[in-house]
């Protein structure tokens, strides 16, 4: 997919609920070596779309992208941060992230929080190179796993503040 092609920006509607399940579980077949089954479904997507919102990434052929984000006070939240194989490489994480950090920051968010496995370490460095850092751990409960895992918490301000001052 070339980098040139036009990508624009819209939010989800529950009738996109089907494309975002498969363009996501598509962006997640990396972790089938220690999970089993699908990231998700439709029922799922529309479920989450109550309490945030997905935004997404869209080219002439369909999905090229999409992340969902979700702000309660001053915590925001993104994860299922998800691009299409076939047009990874060329920045749109990046682009979703950012996206998702300037939604948390106008809806009033101090910081914005996420979830990795600690399986995929190269998701570490990535966020760490966004800013992130790790904060915590938590246990791993969303599927059945091929192998021990957990999730690793990770944060960044958004205000120049410490995080002590927003924990």
């Amino acid at each position: 997919m070339s980098n040139e092609l036009a990508i624009s920006v819209r939010r989800a509607r529950p009738e996109d609920a089907a494309a975002l399940a498969r363009l996501v579980n598509r962006a997640y077949e990396i972790e089938q070596f220690f999970v089993d089954g699908d990231r998700t479904n439709a029922d799922e997507i529309v479920r989450m779309m109550g309490s945030g919102e997905f935004v997404t990434l869209e080219h002439e052929s369909g999905l090229a992208g999409a992340v969902y984000v979700q702000v309660t006070g001053q915590r925001g939240y993104f994860g299922m941060l998800s691009v299409d194989p076939d047009c990874q490489g060329g920045g749109l994480g990046v682009r979703l992230v950012r996206i998702a950090e300037a939604i948390c920051e106008a809806m009033g968010a101090a910081y914005v929080d996420l979830k990795i496995i600690n399986l995929r370490e190269e998701l570490s460095r990535w966020y760490k190179s966004l800013g992130y850092r790790e904060v915590g751990i938590a246990p791993y409960s969303h599927r059945s796993v091929k192998q021990p895992c957990h999730f690793v918490e990770m944060r960044k301000s958004l205000r120049g503040l410490t995080m002590e001052a927003v924990a």
